[in-house]
């Protein structure tokens, strides 16, 4: 696993994610933007999908979650600022459950710079897996 490859990747993504957040549907290069996305994602899926999977077993055996696995691309934030909070000002990430923490919402994120999970716990973020 190259985790500047890996690492590339996402911000690849995310920096499409942002340009397209910054337009507005009826601009009329947002189609051709948001195909652009997809491919990429699809591309990362099919090139880190089964690595980034066993990643998010271990994650979530950490967690003591039993939450469904999703692609890796559902985890991925929507800007490289870091705040994880999206453009509609809901909280970033793919919410989970866990035993350790019972009650209390969280959600688990695939950021960039470096690449790594995270979980969102309130206020805090904790990493539990880097790119190596």
């Amino acid at each position: 696993m190259n985790a500047n490859a890996l690492n590339s990747s996402l911000v690849a993504i995310i920096s499409k994610k942002e340009e397209l957040n910054a337009l507005d549907y009826n601009d009329e290069r947002y189609d051709d933007i948001e195909e652009e996305l997809h491919d990429l994602e699809d591309d990362f899926n099919e090139e880190y999908g089964d690595y980034l999977e066993d990643v998010l077993e271990d994650v979530h055996g950490k967690l003591r979650s039993d939450a469904d696995i999703l692609l890796p691309t559902a985890y991925l934030p929507s800007s490289l600022n870091g705040d994880h909070i999206t453009p509609d000002g809901e909280r970033e990430g793919v919410w989970v459950e866990s035993d350790e923490f019972p009650g209390i919402e969280m959600r688990l994120v695939l950021t960039a710079n470096p690449a790594r999970f995270v979980v969102l716990i309130g206020d805090q973020e904790r990493e539990l897996w880097k790119a190596e």
